[in-house]
């Protein structure tokens, strides 16, 4: 299975429309169904095929049913989700709980990131972009021991 790279900012139409990028809709197969999840830490929404549902059902059926972390990573993972149907052009439409989340008005940002990719505001996704640059700059003068 191919894997979700790079990044690419693309318009959101006047009906809330936004073409999923070009690379990224022959990884996604022949589904019709783009599937979501608020991120819980960043503006933004992680977003792919069934693999991004099934690897944190897998996560979950780690868990103890009966336990407070099952019933709110279940809430989460089911409950703070939803699938996006993917038009004939290769679009899907911005939701208001996107817009909410991530702060996207006429430009989403999609970035790959493996088996899935994230839906970003653009100027957010460039500052993350930096801040992630920086502090993995930082990790690898720590690991190699340079100052």
């Amino acid at each position: 299975m191919g894997r979700f790279l790079s990044n690419t900012i693309n318009k959101v139409d006047k009906k809330g429309r936004v073409s999923i990028p070009a690379s990224f809709r022959p990884i996604l197969g022949d589904t019709k169904t783009l599937y979501t999840l608020m991120s819980v830490d960043l503006p933004t929404v992680d977003a792919g095929g069934v693999e991004l549902i099934e690897r944190h059902e897998e996560q979950l059926q780690q868990m103890n049913p009966l336990s407070k972390e099952y019933e709110l990573y279940s809430f989460v993972l089911h409950g703070d989700s939803d699938e996006l149907k993917i038009d004939g052009e290769g679009r899907v439409l911005i939701t208001e709980t996107i817009r909410e989340q991530t702060g996207i008005t006429d430009r989403a940002a999609f970035v790959g990131r493996g088996h899935f990719f994230q839906i970003w505001e653009p100027e957010r996704f460039l500052a993350y972009r930096e801040e992630a640059r920086r502090e993995v700059a930082e990790m690898r003068r720590a690991l190699s021991g340079v100052k």
